[in-house]
């Protein structure tokens, strides 16, 4: 007599969790298909878990545009010392704002009955290009490309702290648990590099962006889409090595015991993220020769370095990063994010806008604008978007206690854009007379979003996920639109 198994239950005593849980073939397995099928999101199987979850996917409509650099200015950068030149301000520098540019405002450690005062800029400015761009003393570089960027004065935002500013720049919410801008692109479109994540991350500067890394994460989709963080110093990524123990043969047969046993539970329980689990492992055992070769810019020219502003090709730094970000387009990764701190000028010895600024704005701008002629030059510049940006700017008015830093502003700030189909030498939008508000083409954060995914071939509306319930998207529910004064 062959006994009975004690785990196993009878037929007649199968509890409803067995039933949906371990008959992969029943109305649970069937009806989870069924509703996520749509939102390309069903459940995986053991031929789709080992397929490539980030092979290229075709757009909503033709494109503009393949990849995006985003060059994040983590802190928020002061327009008045960079872009936005105020002669009015200069006149009444050390003068009370009038009450009625605050009345009703709020700022990040003042209120609208603050006694601060006007603020006028502290550098010199040009116009530059056939654009006639205003542009400071601290960014000679940038001023000598701005016929070929698209700079948007009247960017608007809702949050004046950092960490959810940066947020709702990345994700569209000041809200945890939102998926970042990298993971919609790539959620969307997939990415034409196998052996490198589609999203990727760097970060430069003395400490990392606030908020960390739900600046990068996937929040409601699948953990595949998220971004992976690139160290520019040891190993590029964290246990990526294999054991100085193990070699190729053992390496290769510990993946794939490790897929086998991962697709066995995939099997029972239909989890979506024992699949991310499953490209996750073979991901990286590909990445193993890939990333390394990634890093190693020693065949890069002396002049190539020398126009980045590179000495040292080894040595971490927004310029490096610069560079590496060029190299990850040439590999058709699609996202790559740079943070590079820190921009917060309130006052004081170490956020000042006499001394600090000039430093920060000094390891940024030749890079930058580096960056963006590298590209040109080698083919790239024209798929390829680069967002020059932070998450808010800063107010006419200096600060109470010494008057050498600027607050946080969120009504109107400047960040340039270039090329994947944006308009070159384009100014766009105006302020007032101190460049408190937008007097004319204000620009949301999420028509900046809606617009750049239209730019991807993506329709911000139709690329949404739902979850709980609820249809989530890049732009949110309220009304957003695509700038199309914004587009060549």
């Amino acid at each position: 007599m062959v006994p009975k198994r004690m785990n196993s239950p009878r037929l007649h005593e199968a509890t409803r969790r067995h039933f949906f849980s371990r008959c992969t073939m029943g109305v649970g397995s069937m009806a989870l298909a069924s509703l996520m099928a749509d939102r390309g999101l069903a459940a995986p199987t053991a031929a789709t878990a080992t397929s490539n979850p980030m092979q290229p996917k075709a757009a909503h409509f033709p494109a503009k545009a393949k990849n995006v650099i985003f060059l994040f200015m983590a802190g928020g950068p002061t327009q008045f010392e960079t872009f936005e030149y105020k002669p009015k301000l200069t006149q009444w520098n050390g003068q009370p704002i009038p009450p009625s540019f605050v009345e009703g405002k709020r700022f990040a450690f003042m209120d609208s009955s603050h006694r601060s005062n006007l603020l006028g800029p502290t550098r010199t400015f040009k116009r530059y290009g056939e654009s006639d761009a205003w542009v400071s003393d601290l960014l000679p570089h940038t001023a000598q490309i701005v016929d070929e960027l698209t700079i948007v004065k009247t960017c608007k935002t809702e949050l004046f702290n950092h960490a959810p500013a940066k947020l709702f720049m990345n994700t569209g919410s000041g809200q945890f648990g939102r998926p970042a801008m990298g993971s919609w692109v790539t959620y969307g479109l997939g990415s034409e590099c196998d052996d490198l994540p589609g999203f990727l991350v760097l970060q430069s500067g003395p400490r990392g962006p606030r908020g960390g890394a739900v600046l990068w994460g996937s929040g409601v989709l699948p953990t595949t889409y998220q971004g992976v963080p690139l160290r520019s110093q040891g190993d590029p990524i964290l246990n990526l090595s294999t054991p100085g123990a193990f070699n190729q043969t053992q390496q290769r047969a510990l993946v794939d015991a490790v897929r086998e046993l991962n697709l066995k539970q995939l099997v029972e329980t239909s989890d979506p993220e024992i699949a991310t689990r499953i490209n996750a492992y073979e991901l990286a055992y590909r990445m193993q020769s890939s990333a390394p070769e990634l890093m190693d810019t020693a065949g890069e020219s002396a002049e190539t370095l020398a126009m980045y502003g590179i000495k040292d090709p080894n040595e971490s730094s927004y310029a490096r990063n610069c560079l590496l970000a060029r190299r990850l387009v040439e590999r058709g990764v699609r996202f790559i994010q740079l943070y590079h701190t820190n921009w917060d000028h309130h006052g004081g010895p170490t956020e000042n806008l006499q001394q600090h600024l000039p430093e920060i704005c000094k390891e940024v701008d030749q890079a930058s604008a580096a960056l963006v002629m590298d590209l040109k030059r080698r083919g790239l510049l024209e798929d390829t978007i680069v967002i020059w940006g932070g998450e808010f700017g800063r107010t006419p008015m200096g600060e109470v206690r010494e008057n050498t830093g600027r607050n946080h502003h969120i009504d109107a700030f400047t960040m340039w854009f270039a090329g994947g189909g944006f308009k070159p030498g384009l100014v766009y939008g105006e302020t007032d007379e101190f460049g408190f508000g937008p007097i004319e083409n204000p620009v949301h954060v999420h028509d900046l979003h809606a617009t750049l995914l239209h730019l991807l071939g993506l329709d911000h509306q139709r690329l949404s996920v739902r979850f709980q319930g609820l249809d989530f998207r890049l732009t949110g529910v309220d009304p957003a639109h695509v700038v199309k004064d914004l587009l060549a």
